[in-house]
């Protein structure tokens, strides 16, 4: 089974979570990246004016892709990696997810967070798009190694 580890990282914290997956699997690594990255007042959580609180406030905010363009036809299975925020995936991930065509595709969501569960990005996902196959997902703060299993 191909596979593509696919990931969002605001701070770096998932993007090594990332890297440890993809090597364990192996499989080839992605990074998702927004066109205008976040700075670090965009990511201020505390600040209900600043860019990632307006995004997530708003459910139709569809942040644009720093690229639109990468094949994920030769893939069997993605992985999508992502901090939680408000208790689900930022809204760049759905951006990813509406720009390419990931149906037949096994996907896992994996996420790293502060505090939070990724149960309600798993629910919030498989409610937006029941087209796709998501196999569920699981939070990685510590080991990634039953993800890569």
């Amino acid at each position: 089974m191909k596979t593509a580890v696919t990931y969002f990282s605001a701070s770096g914290v998932t993007a090594g979570k990332a890297k440890k997956i993809a090597e364990m699997i192996p499989a080839d690594l992605y990074e998702i990246r927004p066109a205008v990255p976040y700075s670090r007042a965009d990511l201020n959580w505390r600040d209900p004016k600043s860019r990632s609180s307006r995004e997530m406030k708003d459910p139709a905010s569809r942040p644009a892709l720093a690229e639109t363009d990468h094949d994920f036809r030769a893939y069997d299975r993605v992985l999508i990696g992502f901090p939680i925020w408000w208790y689900t995936a930022p809204t760049l991930i759905n951006t990813f997810v509406e720009t390419y065509d990931l149906s037949g595709k096994e996907i896992v969501l994996f996420a790293t967070s502060g505090g939070s569960g990724i149960d309600k990005a798993v629910k919030d996902f498989q409610t937006a798009y029941p087209q796709l196959n998501i196999k569920g997902g699981r939070l990685v703060n510590g080991s990634v190694k039953e993800l890569a299993e």
